[in-house]
């Protein structure tokens, strides 16, 4: 069956502009990380990323590691794209990353230029590609110099291999260092895709929504509901065995479990209150900050994906919300 995108995609969610950059997002992106790799079958993930398209998700987020195997999930992307989207394409904000387990041997965790041309080579092949729209430097490399990394990402613009670069999981150190750099070469640098979320607050800590506005470019946040802990599923408890990602072990923190728990319920009311899934209003509260254009989802079912959408229906947030949110996160 030939796939038809719905005409009404794009009255669904709202989209904003990337500071005053020509990058457009929807506030909503689609994260493949290891939703839709090799652990789904394809007719499940395909449901999934043509449910995101019709329902106004038009950037998809990818990584050359994401699968769970090492680019599985750029694969099924590719099989999705070649089959469905690709009438699409001019449509579509694709991205992908490299930096973390690219390849086997010394060259496969660098950021060298040999190890990102690489990467960026192998992403494009699998994706069946001619250009991703945002490539982002996905981690920093103490062993290699930044600059060598910068030019590297700028020769891919020049020869029409990304539009647009973009860092990953960069402090706001290392974001102004990497900025300064796109500046001199005149690289078009859209941002930092980082975890954030309520309960993991460190970019605002680390001033990087201030040296993002300095440098025109916007904070991307991944992990948005902290792995599921910024849902209902975990109002009674957390596991102790619950596997985090590195970005928000941290969060359990000083009082453990049993303090974020009693959080989790005291933003639950005010969620309810508001008439939505403490999720929903996870994600409203990420996007309040117009230096927050758009924030990475995932989903391996369509309900899950329908469910986030949602946010959008009550989207604003109060001064008096946000006053109370703070004083419970603040705790």
């Amino acid at each position: 069956m030939v796939f038809a995108a719905a005409e009404d995609r794009y009255e669904k969610l709202p989209y904003n502009r990337v500071a005053d950059t020509g990058m457009l997002l929807p506030s909503l992106s689609f994260g493949l990380w290891r939703n839709l790799g090799d652990q789904q079958p394809l007719s499940n993930s395909r449901e999934v990323i043509l449910n995101a398209f019709d329902n106004g998700i038009f950037s998809f987020d990818n990584a050359s590691n994401y699968g769970p195997t090492n680019g599985t999930a750029e694969e099924t992307f590719g099989y999705v794209f070649e089959k469905d989207l690709k009438p699409y394409r001019n449509e579509l904000v694709i991205t992908t990353k490299a930096g973390f387990h690219l390849f086997p041997g010394p060259f496969g965790e660098s950021m060298s230029k040999k190890s990102v041309m690489q990467a960026m080579d192998l992403s494009l092949q699998r994706m069946h590609l001619d250009y991703v729209d945002i490539f982002y430097a996905h981690k920093w490399d103490p062993e290699v110099n930044v600059r060598e990394t910068a030019e590297a990402m700028d020769l891919m613009v020049r020869q029409g291999k990304a539009l647009y670069v973009g860092v990953s999981n960069y402090t706001t150190e290392q974001f102004n260092e990497i900025a300064e750099i796109f500046e001199e070469l005149h690289t078009p640098f859209v941002g930092n895709q980082v975890s954030y979320n309520m309960l993991n607050r460190e970019v605002e800590a680390d001033g990087l929504l201030e040296a993002a506005a300095k440098h025109h470019a916007g904070v991307i946040p991944y992990g948005p509901l902290a792995e599921g802990l910024l849902t209902d599923r975990y109002l009674d408890g957390i596991p102790a065995d619950m596997p985090l990602h590195w970005s928000n072990k941290a969060m359990l923190g000083e009082g453990g479990s049993d303090k974020v728990v009693a959080k989790l319920n005291a933003l639950n009311d005010i969620a309810k209150q508001r008439g939505q899934k403490l999720s929903q209003m996870a994600l409203a509260w990420l996007l309040k900050d117009e230096r927050v254009p758009s924030v990475v989802i995932g989903a391996s079912h369509t309900n899950h994906l329908l469910d986030n959408l949602k946010y959008a229906e009550n989207a604003d947030l109060s001064a008096e919300e946000l006053k109370m949110i703070d004083d419970i996160l603040n705790k």
